[in-house]
């Protein structure tokens, strides 16, 4: 399996952003949130069994999952959010599973919002071969940042951003257990230089994987 390094960070860190770079430097990305959104697009692999489970009213008007009402209804029932998680989180290791195995570029990143939560992703210093990832990195920002983006983008509220944060693993915890950290607190051009450094660390660890 092609050398792995698993990015990861909190809501409205950026992680987006420092994905792009890295595949601007000719890497391939596989991102779980892509996977999911493919799932519970119009015709998903996943929405009959979403719908089965959770009933046609989360379910939008074009057949895709009302996404907006999905997540107030999992943010307060955590069973619920167990039960929605039990549905696509295989099919989303499966549709990742894919395309990393076919990966063309030196090393591949896998973005993974929940990296560090699940127990299906290594977060021990120590990486066996067989990990799914051989590395970690985690984008952090300030959180007065990370709170303004989200809002910037989409139609929730600062409390309810602020929830959403609160309910996540901690920036500190994240940082604790990573291998390399980038701060995107600041302007997008400020990411150029550790992307490159990291890129061609990595350029290294992968070549000596094989």
């Amino acid at each position: 399996m092609r050398y792995t390094v698993g990015l990861t960070g909190g809501i409205g860190s950026g992680k987006s952003a420092v994905a792009e770079r890295f595949a601007g430097k000719g890497i391939v990305i596989v991102d779980a949130d892509v996977a999911a959104h493919r799932l519970t697009a119009p015709e998903g692999m996943a929405m009959g069994a979403i719908c089965a489970a959770f009933g046609p009213s989360f379910t939008a008007a074009d057949g895709s999952l009302d996404r907006v009402r999905m997540r107030a209804h999992v943010f307060a029932n955590a069973s619920e959010r167990k039960r929605l998680e039990a549905i696509l989180h295989p099919m989303i290791r499966s549709m990742c599973e894919a395309e990393r195995s076919t990966a063309a570029s030196p090393y591949v990143m896998l973005v993974v919002p929940l990296l560090f939560e699940s127990t299906r992703h290594s977060t021990t210093r120590a990486k066996p071969r067989d990990a799914t990832v051989q590395r970690t990195l985690v984008v952090a920002c300030d959180q007065r940042v990370q709170i303004e983006r989200v809002m910037r983008r989409s139609a929730m509220s600062e409390d309810e951003v602020k929830a959403i944060i609160a309910a996540q693993m901690s920036a500190a915890q994240r940082i604790a257990l990573a291998d390399d950290v980038i701060d995107n607190s600041g302007p997008a051009e400020a990411l150029d230089q550790p992307v490159e450094r990291l890129h061609r660390q990595y350029l290294e660890a992968a070549a000596q994987y094989r």
